[in-house]
Formats: structure tokens, sequence, C-alpha cells
């Protein structure tokens, strides 16, 4: 079949590449059917596009790798978007503190949002941003999916994903901690006193440093040739009643654990208190580890044992890495992991008898 050709010359039945005439929107438009103003209108987010036409323009647009022309970057204006998968946690707040701490210096605005515990955002929000055109945005626990990430990136609008959900390819610039190694310290500590039934509480089972924690706390154990219990093996979120419900659960049983590490520091208060309830003194009869060392881990009674994670400057890394992108800058590595290390308090002891 011969080649469809537009009014100009262009093959649009070839994908674009750099040996060939850079693809314009009116291309587009003539090989899609529809309007110029169209076109404009998908590519700058605007949500008055038929969802059935919408999907030919962008599957036009990716077919040809369109991407705009670049632009001259803002330097100390602009805004970057913060964006969670849910916002209620200490821990959210040193990511947003760890984040103007860069933001602010360069005059940049910071727009929050959260995503209601979900871990890819919805399209209402994305037409949002593309029609805002922000400087870049930071997800944190969240991630845009393979088609959003290819409209970001045709409006030349940079993202960077911190402490990412799910495992994310090399074109994806990610910053995070390696949480292996935090399961692993973390467990090897309670082994060392001697302990060897040790209870964990993870957090979400589809949330990939959730799954590298509990990796690491495998890995201790099979170093230290102790079995894992299934059955004190549990999955909850990263707050306060997933620690205390799944404590309670765990506690309340005539085998229960010497030892919890919770997913955590929030997870971590739950326990306490679920143990301080059935009348289990920590660090003497229950050894309880957490996991981040916020602020709150060195004011609990006892001072709560903890994985520090250095979560401010994950966030002010990925950070001043979205504004590099935006400046035109390539980041040195698309992934970076920040070093964990193990904060000993007061919260665990080697168990009783």
């Amino acid at each position: 079949m011969a080649p469809r050709r537009s009014r100009n010359g262009v093959d649009l039945t070839a994908p674009t590449t750099a040996s060939t005439t850079t693809t314009t929107i009116a291309a587009v438009a003539e090989e899609v059917g529809v309007s110029v103003a169209t076109v404009s209108k998908v590519l700058n987010g605007r949500s008055d596009v038929a969802a059935q036409t919408r999907a030919k323009v962008e599957e036009s647009l990716e077919r040809h790798q369109y991407r705009r022309r670049a632009k001259k970057k803002q330097t100390g204006t602009g805004q970057v978007d913060l964006v969670f998968h849910e916002l209620d946690s200490a821990w959210a707040m040193e990511i947003i503190r760890g984040v103007e701490a860069v933001t602010e210096p360069d005059g940049v605005d910071v727009v929050l949002s959260q995503l209601g515990g979900a871990h890819h955002p919805p399209q209402h929000w994305l037409d949002a941003v593309l029609a805002r055109r922000p400087l870049g945005v930071l997800f944190v626990l969240c991630s845009p999916t393979k088609v959003q990430q290819e409209r970001l990136r045709r409006q030349d609008i940079p993202f960077v994903v911190v402490d990412t959900d799910s495992a994310t390819t090399a074109s994806v610039p990610t910053v995070g901690s390696n949480n292996w190694n935090g399961g692993l310290v973390a467990t090897r500590h309670l082994l060392e006193l001697g302990h060897r039934r040790i209870g964990i509480i993870s957090g979400p089972k589809d949330v990939l440093c959730s799954r590298a924690r509990l990796a690491g706390f495998r890995a201790a154990h099979e170093e230290a040739d102790v079995e894992v219990d299934p059955d004190l093996v549990r999955y909850g979120t990263f707050y306060l009643d997933a620690g205390y419900e799944h404590g309670m659960a765990l506690l309340d049983r005539p085998d229960r654990p010497t030892a919890v590490f919770a997913g955590s520091d929030m997870q971590a208060l739950g326990v306490l208190r679920a143990a301080r309830q059935l009348g289990i003194d920590v660090p003497r009869g229950l050894s309880v580890i957490g996991y981040d060392n916020l602020e709150v881990a060195a004011w609990t009674d006892p001072a709560l044992t903890t994985i520090d994670q250095p979560i401010r400057d994950m966030a002010g890394t990925a950070t001043r890495m979205v504004l590099d992108l935006a400046h035109g800058q390539d980041p040195s590595s698309s992934r970076i992991d920040l070093v964990t290390a193990l904060v000993v308090r007061e919260s665990t002891a080697p168990p009783a008898g």
C-alpha cells in the first residue's frame, strides 16, 4: 500500500525518526481527521475533547514521537506539584519539609494534592496539571501510568517519583532508600538480641518498599538459620490503626511473638498501644522496632528503636532533581537510593527468660 502523505509531503503512516521531517500539529490533525485546534487542546490538557477523539490524537502523537519544541525554562519562579498517595501522617510532613527546603530559596511555590490512597492519579488530576503547566511534578508513594508519563513528557513537564510504590523503568527518575537493607538490619538486631519468634507488620502488599523490607526480614532469618512463621507476617497500612489492629491480633495469642518489626514508626506506636492494653511490658515482655525515625520516635515511652530513613534528604534530592530537569539539566542517575541505618533506643531488649 502506498504511504499516505500530508499536503506538505510528510509520510503519515511511518513513525517519525531523527532522519525524517519533524511531525507537526497540522500533520497529526490531517491524519486523524480533526482540526489543528483539537490537537492543540489535547496537547494542552483541555477536557473539552471527546474521549474517543482524544485517544486517536494521542495515539498519533505517540506513534510520531511528537514533542513540543524545547522552550527556555524559567529560573527562580513557577510551581512544583507535590502529589501524595495519601496525606495524613507525620511521614508526609517530613516529605513536605524536605521539598520546601529546596523550593523556598529558589522562589518556587509548592502545590499539594493527594490521591486518597490510590497509587495512580485520575484523569481529571492530570488534565488540571497539563493545563497549569508546572515546572515539574513530584509523586510520593504513587506514580503516573505509562500513558500519563507520555502526556507529561509531550508537555515538557518533568516528573520524579519518591519512594515508589512499584518498579519503575530507567526512564522514570526515582529517589528512595535502601528498604531491603533496612528490613535486614532491623531483623538482625532482634535476632542478635536472641529473639526467635519475630512478627512483622508490613505496609500494603502492592507497595514495593513494603515488599523490599519484608524481603530483608526474610533474608536476615535465612542468614541466622531461623524459620519465619507465616502466621506472624501481616500486611497493613503504614498508619497507627494498622499497627494497633495487627498488634492486638499478634499479641493476643498463646504463641505470641517476643518481638515485632513494624513497617513504620506510626505502626510501631499502634503496637505499643496494643501491648499496653494487653498488659505486656516493652521491652521486658516484648521488643518493638519501627521504621523512619520520625521525631516522635525519640519521645515515646519507651523511646522507640527504629530504622533511620532519611526522609527529608529523599524529598530534597528528588526536588533538586525535578528542578534540574525543568532547567534542562539531565540527572547523573535515574535511580538514587539513600542509606538507611539502625537507631537503638529503649524499646528493644533480649527476650525474657
